[in-house]
Formats: structure tokens, sequence, C-alpha cells
């Protein structure tokens, strides 16, 4: 297909799609609303639909009254029954893919069901969208005169019972529709590889002497290929291998500890990086302004909304609100209902609203991934602004890192132990150390009061880990790949524990 006619087409469909964003920003409730009741008239005749009487359901309040908040376990019995083949369970059309998710809390994948509707609704209406949203704001882009360089998951389908489960960006590129497959890069050969340490350098090669105008992936995967491209072809950043390259589109973990990194990988001003928030689960949000860290919530995706405060979540007192009730820079766990038949459930993700016309958020964590051993309520917000504030006091830059508490025991205060990977090492480790402790204090109240004058927390345990620790852990639990990530926090110390011994196994071996 001619540049110019790709051209053509995405104008076409960047001014559609403008239009149909300026209306779900005027009117987000009622949109909302109607989506919801859309969701339920389609499913009342399915199990669950029957099972909570979705026939009876005429407002949010029925719904909410009817129909309980769930979490994995809560479904994961239908699930399985859905993918040994049976119909019409939790959606009415038969469910054909289920994401494998690529969460780090047990050994044990979740099998997330991707309905046609929101392949097709969501996932790959959001694609669209994140390049609409781009070619607006830069409307000199050359996108479209080179290819995007895709870096998905390491795991094939695996199809049985008329149904198969995989990583969700393998799902995504084996349904890839013509116009993203002519655009993108490796072959689906080669991005559909099992294993990830044959895959990577596979990419390397099919990608190399391609014209590679963006790239796309999780920004720890991607600086662990590009840094294999310029050990391949000797070069000194990628813009000497990809000399158009104007764009990375990124999500799945938090950018602040890549800028610099990615800074000397593409050492161009112009370079625009682009985030997305996505999982198995849906498609949230797309960031929809350059240089801008908020992300525009997506509103017709066929998800329905409802946010739990993680001021009252767990206790007696939690509460539900919907969107029309959300207050900024509160800190909420999200709820959906989707068009792939999940009601109420729990992602496990937690955002905070940075505007409320148009809804803007920034993912802030995991309900489950944070630390409050003793009262300090650390989540990874907190963690990674402190992070970045300390990198520009005492230059270096992180490639990976994990936190876990220490307990206490007899008289000893407790503390937080960080296992810290570093792609650039500061020049003083020391001082590293009390600033991170300091810019911590300084973004997190609790966290200070806990720290005044070691009340209850002495000063934070950093070791600085071997090369490859956290690889060589996710490969120990079979998760290399492109959607894999470490858990930053954790209330136990299960994580630390087990990359500490392959942190000083190393350790010990480079010594002898």
């Amino acid at each position: 297909m001619a540049i110019p006619l790709i051209n053509s087409v995405v104008s076409w469909f960047l001014k559609k799609r403008i239009h149909d964003m300026e209306l779900f920003m005027k009117h987000p409730q009622e949109l909302q609303d109607n989506l919801l009741g859309e969701l339920i008239s389609h499913a009342k005749n399915t199990e669950v639909g029957k099972k909570y009487g979705f026939e009876s359901i005429t407002s949010y309040d029925d719904f909410k009254n009817q129909v309980p908040i769930t979490e994995y376990a809560d479904v994961q019995d239908l699930l399985e029954r859905s993918r040994a083949g049976e119909s019409n369970i939790f959606w009415p059309e038969p469910i054909k893919y289920f994401a494998m998710s690529s969460g780090t809390t047990s050994s044990r994948s979740k099998y997330i069901p991707v309905s046609e509707q929101s392949l097709q609704d969501c996932h790959y209406a959001a694609a669209k969208d994140l390049l609409c949203m781009y070619l607006n704001n830069n409307p000199e882009s050359q996108l479209f005169t080179g290819k995007g360089l895709r870096l998905g998951g390491s795991k094939k389908l695996d199809k049985a019972a008329g149904t198969a489960a995989g990583d969700l960006s393998s799902i995504l590129i084996d349904n890839m529709p013509f116009w993203a497959d002519y655009s993108s890069t490796p072959s689906n050969e080669v991005a559909l590889m099992a294993d990830w340490e044959t895959k990577m350098p596979a990419i390397v090669q099919e990608t190399i002497h391609e014209k590679v105008t963006s790239l796309a992936g999780v920004p720890s995967w991607m600086m662990v290929l590009l840094n294999n491209v310029l050990e391949t072809t000797g070069k000194d950043n990628i813009l000497e291998v990809w000399p158009d390259m104007e764009v990375f589109f990124h999500g799945g973990v938090s950018f602040d500890p890549y800028v610099e990194p990615f800074k000397k990988l593409l050492p161009d001003s112009e370079i625009k990086y682009y985030e997305t928030y996505n999982a198995s689960e849906g498609f949230f949000a797309i960031q929809d302004q350059n240089d801008s860290k908020d992300l525009l919530l997506m509103l017709d995706y066929g998800i329905f909304y409802e946010f739990l405060p993680m001021s009252t979540y767990g206790t007696a007192q939690e509460k539900v609100v919907t969107l029309d009730q959300v207050e900024l820079g509160e800190n909420y766990a999200i709820v959906i209902t989707t068009n792939a038949g999940l009601w109420r459930y729990k992602i496990g993700d937690t955002v905070r609203f940075t505007s409320a016309s148009p809804y803007r958020i920034k993912v802030t964590g995991r309900t489950k991934h944070h630390i409050n051993v003793f009262g300090e309520e650390l989540i990874i917000e907190n963690a990674e602004e402190a992070l970045k504030k300390t990198m520009q006091e005492v230059p270096c830059s992180i490639k990976d890192y994990t936190v876990a508490p220490i307990f206490m025991e007899g008289k000893e205060k407790g503390a937080h132990e960080w296992l810290i990977e570093f792609e650039q090492h500061p020049k003083d480790e020391q001082l590293f150390k009390e600033v991170l402790d300091q810019q911590l204090q300084q973004v997190n109240s609790d966290y200070a009061a806990k720290r005044y004058m070691n009340t209850t927390l002495s000063a934070p345990t950093i070791h600085v880990a071997a090369p490859q620790t956290f690889y060589h852990w996710l490969k120990s639990k079979n998760k290399l790949g492109g959607q894999h990530k470490i858990p930053r926090l954790s209330n136990s110390r299960d994580y630390l524990d087990e990359l500490l011994k392959i942190h000083q196994s190393a350790a010990t071996a480079s010594n002898n």
C-alpha cells in the first residue's frame, strides 16, 4: 500500500475518532451508564446473567446491589469451564482466546477472557487511537514511511478444546489486521517465538536492516533488546541504526527509572514517548498529549468503570464510587465490567485522577504491591518519584529493583530492604542511600513519621545487585518476555529472599 494512501486513511479515521472522543469527554457518565445497560442486556441470558437477575436490572443501583465485586479466585471455576469449551457462561458469544496474565504474584497464570468484541472494540481500537492521537499532535510525522518495532510476549498460543491461551500480545499479533501487520516488524513468525533467549537475537537480525520509525513495548525489555542491537551492530546509539526513529510507545511499568537510559539510547530531544495503560483485562487509557504523563481514560471501549477509594479499601467502611464521584488526588482501586464478560472485577491496579474534564489518570501501583508493615503506606508511585529525584541528585540509572520489609525482632526496629540493579552505578553508594531515604520522606508523610528519629523504621538497607540478577530470577520462573514485570514492592520477603540468593550466588562466583 502506498504511503500517501495510508496517510489518507489515517487522516479520515483521525477526524472520526476525535469527534467520538469529544462526545465521551462532554458526556462521560451518560456514556458509561448507556454502556452498562448494553452490557447487561447483551448478557442477560448467560449463566451469570440469570444468576444475578440481569433481566431485572434497570439502574446502576440495581447493578451494584445485585452483582458482587469479584476477584480472580471468585470466577476461576467459570473461566476454567469456558476454557474447556463451554459457552454462554458469562458472555453470550464463544470465548476463543484467554490471555495469560503476566502478574508475578504467583507462579500460576491467570486466564483472562478475550472476546471477539474486546479484541476488536477495545484492544485494536486502542492501537488505532494511539496512532491517531500521536499523529494529531505531530502532524509532520513520517511514522508510516517506516515500520514499528513491536516487542511482545514469548509464549505461543496453546490451542485446545477450541480455545487458545497465551500472552495478550501473542493473541493480538496472531489476529493482527493487515494494516498493522504491513507496518510492523519483526514478522509474526519471529514475534511469536516461544523461547525468549532465541527470540531476542532473531528479532535483532530481522530488524536491524529495516527502516524503523517507532518502538512499542515494556521499557525494561525494550532496553534489553536495544542494547542487543547496539552490541550486534557495534553502533554507539540506536539513532545510528534507525535514524528515522521518532517515538517509543510504552506501558506495563513506570517509565521514570528508564528516562535517562533511553535518552542515551535515543540521543535526540525530538524523540517522543507515549505511554499506554493496558492489561490482559482490557485497554484503559492512553497518553493524548505530547510531553505529558497524564493518560486519557478511554470510555467507549466496552468497559464500565467503578472505583474503590484506597483510604477505605479492604475495611468494613469500603465503598464504591462511579466515574462522576471520583475526587482528584485520591488513590483508587479499579473495578471493571467488560465486553469480555468480566463483571465488577478488581484488576488489582490503583490510579489517581489528575483531571475530571476530561478524565485523566496516572497509574499509581497495585493493590497488593505496596509496603504497609509499619503503617508507612508506601506505594509504587512514591518509590518511583523518590528514585527519580535521587537519580537527578546522585547521577545514575536503574535497570530493576525490588523492596521488602525487614521485620522487627526483639528491640530491633523495622526497615526497608532494597535490591537495585544499576545500569549506571552511582559514584557514592552511601550518598545514594541517604538521598533516597530523604526523598522517600518528602514524598510520603507516613514514611517520614515512621523514620523520624528512627521511631519505627531504621534507615533503609540497599544492596547493589549483581548483573542479570533480575533476568535470572525471571528465567527461573519461566517468565522471560515482553509482558513480564518485576514486583517492585511487597509486604512479604518472598520475592526479595529469592532474588538475594541469586545475587549472592553470582557475587560469590565472581569472587572465586
